[in-house]
């Protein structure tokens, strides 16, 4: 029997979040017996692929359809479905995000399965199959129990520690089935994020606020965050005032991060923001307003004026580095 992990891939690498979605896999195959095979859709080298081995993969399946590379989640599920089955799989786990929420839902209908989103530790097996999970946007925890023969698991980004000492997996190819109707839905366009690292990626999130007075002082969080090899995010009103793209707008409404270290500044810490970072490991806030919100949620705080910290920091960590 075997654990199958959906991994994803962008800029011919596997995303962190799969990596870390098969560490999880792999402690799990540990706890009940089983081996990891990993399944990997559309266009990537193998040599890439292989890296799967290192938090734990046996094995790579990989689907080399140029079709697939657009993301057309039908299509997606179809193949994983058939992977599935053709490695005699009862468990799928995937990373939670948004191409693998949505292949999620559909396979628990296809493969009969209990689905578990928003995984953060082994499932509990003694008297049934119990999964601990983050609910309330990390908030709380809740424990679901699934009853299926068939389970699918959509671990937390940063939930689980990444495995990283494995050799390099197999890769295979594998021949599926597909048709017309997995490619009906057509993607017209796309907007994507053109910043060296990807927000939803990143490990170091620095974000602004209007704290920050205008878009003109953006080099300050623009000069820290290459500093500490960070993605830059932003505040809702920041991104509804036109100051930053929408697309660096953390919260409730707009990303929703988990980086080991999120750094806001000149940001209030309206509900509405902490919702999208709370799940970040450490948090450090820079205001020079004491009583702000945010500084209840922190780790770390610095009280002071974000012109006169910024570059004291940003030369502070060149320095380190």
């Amino acid at each position: 029997m075997s654990i199958l992990v959906y991994i994803e891939h962008a800029d011919g690498a596997i995303k962190k979040t799969s990596l870390e979605a098969v560490s999880y896999a792999t402690a799990l195959a540990e706890k009940e017996g089983k081996e990891v095979v990993a399944v990997a859709l559309g266009t990537i080298d193998q040599g890439a692929l292989a890296k799967a081995g290192s938090a734990g993969a046996a094995k790579v399946l990989q689907v080399e359809d140029d079709k697939l590379n657009a993301g057309i989640i039908q299509a997606h599920a179809n193949v994983v479905a058939q992977a599935f089955e053709k490695v005699g799989a009862d468990t799928l786990v995937l990373a939670k995000s948004s191409l693998g929420d949505a292949v999620a839902a559909r396979l628990t209908i296809k493969l009969k399965a209990g689905l578990v989103s928003n995984v953060v530790a082994l499932p509990e097996t003694d008297g049934g199959y119990k999964v601990k999970r983050s609910i309330y946007t990390g908030k709380a925890f809740a424990y679901s129990e699934i009853t299926t023969a068939n389970k699918i698991l959509a671990v937390k980004k940063n939930a689980v520690a990444l495995k990283a000492d494995g050799a390099d997996a197999s890769v295979e190819k594998l021949e599926v089935t597909l048709s017309d109707s997995d490619f009906a839905a057509k993607i017209t366009s796309t907007d994507k994020a053109t910043d060296e690292i990807s927000l939803p990626e990143a490990d170091i999130v620095v974000s602004g606020g209007r704290g920050m007075k205008g878009p003109e002082n953006w080099n300050l969080i623009e000069d820290l965050a290459k500093a500490m090899g960070a993605a830059t995010g932003c505040s809702k009103p920041v991104s509804d005032s036109g100051w930053r793209p929408h697309h660096e707008h953390v919260g409730q409404t707009g990303v929703k991060v988990a980086p080991s270290l999120y750094v806001a500044v000149g940001i209030s810490g309206a509900i509405q923001h902490l919702a999208g970072v709370n799940a970040s490991k450490y948090i450090v806030v820079i205001n020079k307003d004491p009583e702000a919100p945010f500084f209840k949620a922190a780790d770390y705080g610095i009280v002071g004026d974000a012109f006169e910290v910024l570059p004291k920091l940003t030369e502070a960590v060149k320095a380190i580095k």
